[in-house]
């Protein structure tokens, strides 16, 4: 049964042709980045992807005119802030299922220690008994900071792990992930959200 506040799917991809740039989370090799790269390149969009520190800084960059969108994931502990904060200028508008790079747990070459490792709130859990856990903005974050020596340990991506010369300590593999695309409402159109519920 439809609900009666659900858009049609012809408004949907009304609403997903427009988009041509995406602001996202990086810095570069986090797993948004890769989604963001795979939406446009899914429906053959030569568009472009913006990388910020925090998801939501690409709301103070990006223009309300129906051609940007936020891409985030299921497991951002903060989505649900994003979409009701936002429901007068973002539009939850597509969603899909893409595999993350393999999630790791690295180190510095030639340094053992486990003490204290660094990762993003989402894949922590990963690393909860192993040591010291603080939190950062990233994936790839984790991987700077780990690679400068502030911390014994990351879990992060495989590709920033490379990228920042760190050492394999367990791959945890990719995981199956649901992405979520927030387009930017044409701002003045009188437009507003067509119901307000929760999951």
């Amino acid at each position: 049964m439809n609900d009666h506040h659900s858009l049609p799917k012809a408004g949907r991809e009304d609403v997903l042709s427009g988009v041509t740039v995406i602001h996202t989370l990086g810095p570069t090799g986090t797993n948004l980045e890769k989604a963001a790269h795979y939406w446009l390149t899914r429906r053959g969009t030569a568009g472009k992807v913006v990388l910020h520190a925090e998801v939501e800084d690409g709301l103070d960059a990006m223009a309300f005119d129906g051609t940007e969108a936020v891409l985030a994931c299921a497991v951002y502990p903060r989505l649900h802030d994003l979409v009701f904060q936002n429901l007068h200028r973002l539009e939850m508008a597509d969603s899909f299922i893409l595999d993350t790079h393999d999630m790791v747990l690295a180190g510095r070459p030639g340094h053992t220690a486990l003490s204290t490792i660094v990762s993003h709130p989402a894949p922590s859990s990963l690393v909860a008994e192993r040591g010291d856990v603080t939190l950062t903005s990233s994936n790839s974050r984790a991987a700077a900071l780990c690679a400068a020596g502030r911390y014994d340990a990351c879990v992060t991506t495989g590709p920033a792990a490379a990228a920042e010369g760190l050492r394999l300590i367990e791959n945890f593999g990719p995981v199956p992930m649901i992405f979520t695309l927030h387009v930017g409402r044409i701002l003045g159109d009188g437009g507003g959200p067509g119901g307000v519920g929760a999951c």
